[in-house]
């Protein structure tokens, strides 16, 4: 065994990236730039793995904690997790270091004091957790760090603490879930020098708000990082162009408040100076000179990387005080690379062609691919362009995945499911519900199976039916041949359109629609971000949150404008939710979560205010930064009047005051949305009802649950009559009623049916909007002319609740 496998300490200088083993990744990474690179990266040494399994062993603790960790009946008990937790937390603080122990890295200090010609100098101490022989996991954010430390006995019991924090709750239930021993699990402390910033900030080799690569992104705040970290203070925000080493796009906000270390040790949080809080933080030079640094870590580590820095009050000199590598782009990219087609030896005839499973028709369409089954949502990663999904059912963190599809094939799922709705938006032809069809897809079908999937008529056959293939191509105008332009009759019901993916707003801009009437935020999470909100804020990125959500909105507010869009805020469950990469650590475990924490409930609760925060900052970027004033937002699953108080005084706080020029609408998809509109008026300018859950709500009917859906009907007269109150209800006060669900879509004649009875708008998927927009047409006509000739005909029902 090394010298260095025994070492207590090793300094940065003998550290090198595959180091993670020894003192974890960024004890590791701080080595790697300090002993190969030429960059500037504050000097120091790091505790060892070693040196912490020593401490748990020589002291006894390591016992103690197994006994305290074996005594956890139920990791989902927040209360008896934290108290475990608490306790196992106090015995290592309390705990003797061993005198050899506790000598080698006060020797440390002392030596780094002497190698900086300082007498006792500032540190800052930060935890760098290592995992032996789980190359995979992650425990980024998950451990304490220390800034202003002075003194080797204080240095010493602040390595004792980074050790303790090991047993966070948080840390200890990740763990648990991963099922992580934590025998396995060890802690290195990174102490450096201390930079004394008076500015610092975060750097990214690629763009994380479009993946853009050809870019760099730096945003930079005054004082200590912390604040960049919480979101307290919105960065100022670079975009430099990696070939011309030129800045392309800069956002410089007003900076009131910065966080200051004290000079006898510790922080406070202390006010800009006046004439400095609209001034650029950064010159211009020092922000081409971070770029400079950016490029050159990017091309030693062969891969995008995510970065922080600081700039030295005394010296006006530039650190880089951590690199890591990005992780969201990283993935996306390579995700594109794998791609996969059906060889022409799996050709067969139409007449011979084999009928393997029926099932019904959710997005029409002919497609033919190699079968991918996945049964484990934990798969999808391994989903490659141009398979054929074959799975029990889909959910919005699918969507990556759904987006990479010939074709999508179900066992389960009506034509309201998330699969049906989600390929019919995105023109992929998919097959719901085989299983009530007589046979299950997933039964019937493995991965590396070549079929063609009949969307159009619900039919899946064995191998590649390329006649079919053929017919479905569409018709090529003969050359010279003049077409027919389409026209649509103007109407007084606004026909909208549903959209969730912002790569199509652009293709679909060109429909008759008068604007987007649901926006779906979920999509922009799942096939963007990928990371929960709480686990960015901890990890000290909020600014991935409010950049990819603006940039995904401002793609479909600018494709439709001047046209209006309606943005419905985030409506993940709590299982949704815990999909999310980090989610896992932030979200209960609730047995009925489609009525459970979601919706308005989320964003007022002090455990999710501050992403909720993230939301409405992007939102707020987009109409005043990128001056898209055509977006507005929705509030989802409202359930009480004071519930929609709350979020729109939030809302209010936050800078998003409904006026003239900015409307927030509320989804009218729970029973209390339609008994008290009267009430809800006051707090919003309009509803969309939501007609999948209100149905469902009022039926109380699962349409998700194949014994039960044939119960499921909008057009049921309980869901007609709850419609036309809330139309009623909401034009009393001047407040406008649309319909987001996938009744117009279905039913022509439930379109009459709310056209009746006065709606404002009809928003539907981008499939049906050209058909909706001349059945309004029609509708609308149609009023006029019985109205004139008084022969029309009548509907005898009584759609009056009073």
């Amino acid at each position: 065994m090394s010298n260095r496998d025994t070492a207590n300490v090793l300094w940065f200088d003998e550290l090198h990236r595959e180091d993670v083993n020894l003192v974890g990744g960024k004890s590791s990474s701080l080595g790697e730039m300090t002993s190969s690179m030429k960059v500037p990266v504050p000097y120091g040494f790091a505790t060892t793995a070693r040196a912490y399994r020593y401490f748990m062993q020589e002291t006894g603790v390591n016992d103690q904690v197994n006994a305290l960790l074996e005594g956890i009946k139920d990791y989902e008990d927040s209360d008896e997790l934290h108290t475990t937790c608490e306790k196992i937390r106090n015995l290592i603080v309390s705990a003797k270091m061993p005198d050899d122990l506790a000598q080698n890295i006060k020797q440390a200090y002392a030596d780094l004091a002497k190698k900086m010609d300082q007498k006792d100098p500032f540190v800052a101490i930060r935890s760098s957790a290592t995992a032996e022989d789980l190359p995979n996991a992650s425990f980024a954010g998950q451990q304490e760090s220390y800034l202003n430390i002075k003194g080797a006995a204080d240095v010493v019991n602040r390595v004792q603490e980074c050790y303790s924090s090991l047993f966070t709750d948080r840390a200890t239930y990740y763990r648990h879930k991963q099922h992580f021993p934590h025998e396995k699990v060890a802690l290195s402390a990174a102490v450096q020098m201390m930079v004394f910033s008076k500015a610092s900030g975060i750097m990214f080799s690629v763009n994380v708000a479009n993946g853009d690569d050809s870019k760099i992104v730096i945003d930079t705040i005054r004082g200590l990082g912390e604040y960049i970290v919480l979101g307290k203070v919105t960065p100022n925000h670079f975009v430099i162009d990696k070939d011309s080493m030129k800045i392309v796009e800069r956002s410089v906000v007003k900076q009131t408040i910065q966080l200051a270390r004290e000079a006898t040790g510790g922080t406070k949080e202390i006010a800009v100076p006046e004439a400095e809080q609209d001034q650029q933080v950064l010159t211009d030079d020092q922000v081409i000179e971070l770029a400079g640094y950016v490029k050159a870590i990017e091309k030693h580590y062969g891969c995008y990387m995510d970065m922080e820095f600081a700039l030295d009050t005394n010296t006006n000199r530039l650190w880089i005080v951590q690199a890591r590598p990005e992780t969201v782009w990283s993935q996306r990219n390579k995700d594109k690379q794998g791609h996969s087609t059906a060889g022409d030896d799996s050709v067969v005839q139409e007449a011979d062609a084999k009928i393997a499973v029926r099932g019904l028709s959710a997005s029409p369409g002919v497609a033919s691919g190699v079968v991918h089954v996945i049964d484990n949502p934990e798969d999808i990663d391994q989903f490659k362009k141009g398979e054929v999904l074959v799975t029990l059912m889909t959910s919005p963190d699918w969507v990556p995945a759904m987006k990479k599809a010939a074709a999508i094939v179900t066992n389960n799922g009506g034509m309201t499911c998330h699969a049906a709705i989600v390929s019919r938006e995105m023109q992929i032809p998919c097959i719901v519900g085989t299983k009530s069809k007589g046979t299950a897809a997933t039964d019937t079908f493995k991965t590396g199976d070549v079929v063609t999937v009949d969307a159009t008529n619900g039919i899946v056959y064995e191998g590649k039916v390329a006649s079919l293939l053929k017919k479905n191509e569409p018709a090529q105008a003969a050359g010279g041949q003049v077409v027919a332009a389409e026209t649509f009759a103007p109407t007084a019901t606004r026909v909208m359109m549903n959209l969730g993916d912002p790569d199509l707003a652009e293709k679909y801009s060109t429909l008759p629609a008068d604007g987007i009437g649901l926006m779906r935020e979920e999509f922009l999470w799942t096939t963007f971000i990928h990371e929960h909100p709480l686990y960015l804020i901890e990890q000290g990125h909020p600014e991935k949150v409010v950049n990819m959500l603006a940039d995904g909105i401002s793609k479909v507010a600018r494709a439709m404008a001047p046209r209006p869009m309606v943005l419905r805020l985030s409506d993940f469950k709590s299982s949704e939710y815990r999909n999310l990469k980090g989610g896992e650590k932030y979200e209960p475990h609730e047995p009925a979560d489609l009525l459970g924490w979601r919706g308005a409930s989320r964003y007022y609760d002090p455990k999710y205010v501050e992403a909720f925060k993230l939301e409405l900052a992007a939102v707020k970027k987009v109409r005043n930064e990128f001056g898209l004033k055509n977006l507005n937002v929705m509030i989802p699953f409202v359930r009480t009047v004071d519930e929609a108080r709350k979020v729109t005084d939030i809302m209010a706080h936050e800078g998003l005051v409904r006026n003239a020029d900015f409307k927030v609408y509320m989804m009218a998809e729970i029973p209390s949305n339609i008994i008290l509109a009267d009430k809800f008026n006051e707090f919003v300018d309009g509803y969309s009802i939501g007609s999948n859950d209100l149905a469902m709500l009022i039926l109380g009917c699962d349409r998700n649950n194949d014994t039960v859906a044939r119960l499921f009907d909008e057009r049921n007269l309980a869901v007609k009559r709850a419609i036309k109150h809330l139309i009623k209800a909401a034009h009393k006060d001047g407040k406008t009623v649309s319909i987001c669900g996938q009744a117009p879509s279905e039913y022509p004649e439930f379109t009459n049916f709310l056209i009746q009875c006065g709606i404002d708008y009809v928003s539907v998927n981008p499939d049906m909007v050209k058909q909706t927009k001349r059945n309004v047409a029609h509708f609308e006509q149609r009023i006029l002319l019985d109205k004139a000739t008084g022969r029309g005909l009548q509907d005898p029902t009584d759609y009056d609740w009073e």
